[in-house]
């Protein structure tokens, strides 16, 4: 007995007895009709009332904060959604505005060249094999189209076609060795032509031959069409100059020209149908 007295249980006893005892002294000093125990036992487990009803409020605050969970999920869902339609919206813009900025360049090419008759088209494959840069539009006899007309983007002449499906055709760049065009700088007027060579058109450049040794083209300069042959109209842009070097096999120079147009990134790209003079020369 003794030693249960001294033990844990007993202090535990002791205290709730302790506690029974001042609850029942506290309602009896107080006014209220319950009965003294009644009493005693809502005073000495109030405390433990107060703490089960902030649980059981918290609790209902967690439910609250579940159900705003999912909500916030449901908009941030929503808003997933909307974004992607806005970087749609973005891509199209872009497209819009890259042929805004062709169409720039076509307009200005109509109003010099009111003989030129067009069909727009869409660049729809390259041949990553084709290491002279041409690739397939979405325009063919249908669309009036023909073999040799001249593929142009804004005031470049990028090409030529050369094959002519119903709805598609083949235009080879100017690229390609097997191009010629001939051309003019137009600060100097010297005539020459283009003749590429395969280690040039793999580096994404041509070569204007056929110049003087003497000549005072420069770097810098502009070569153009001189629309001498039928296939090609005249003053369509074919590039800049890059530098001016002599033949080694003979006694002219010729002039590397780099291309102003980007032909990995071309999309959109008009075709000259008809224009003034085509075909004279065959």
């Amino acid at each position: 007995m003794q030693q249960w007295l001294k033990g844990r249980n007993a202090k535990i006893f002791a205290g709730i007895l302790a506690a029974l005892l001042l609850g029942m002294l506290a309602a009896a000093l107080s006014a209220d009709a319950t009965s003294p125990l009644t009493r005693a036992v809502g005073f000495v487990f109030s405390p433990l009332q107060t703490v089960s009803t902030k649980i059981a409020g918290g609790l209902r605050g967690f439910g609250g904060h579940f159900v705003s969970s999912g909500y916030y999920q449901q908009r941030i869902e929503e808003l997933e959604l909307e974004l992607e339609g806005y970087r749609a919206q973005l891509v199209d813009f872009e497209i819009y505005k890259q042929q805004l900025e062709s169409y720039k360049g076509f307009l200005e090419i109509k109003e010099k060249h009111e003989d030129f008759e067009f069909a727009p088209a869409t660049v729809i494959g390259r041949d990553a094999a084709d290491a002279f840069r041409s690739f397939v539009i979405n325009r063919g006899s249908a669309d009036g189209v023909s073999v040799n007309d001249p593929v142009i983007y804004e005031s470049y002449l990028v090409g030529v076609v050369k094959e002519v499906g119903v709805t598609s055709s083949v235009v080879w760049s100017i690229l390609d060795p097997r191009v010629s065009v001939s051309a003019y700088e137009i600060r100097s007027r010297e005539d020459g032509y283009l003749a590429n060579t395969a280690a040039l058109s793999l580096s994404g450049l041509s070569r204007l031959s056929g110049l003087d040794r003497a000549t005072t083209i420069l770097p810098g300069g502009i070569v153009c069409t001189s629309g001498v042959g039928g296939i090609f109209p005249r003053d369509l842009i074919l590039g800049t100059v890059k530098e001016v070097l002599d033949q080694k096999t003979d006694i002219s120079s010729y002039a590397v020209i780099e291309p102003g147009v980007d032909y990995a990134n071309l999309i959109d790209v008009f075709v000259i149908t008809s224009f003034l003079g085509q075909g004279e020369a065959e």
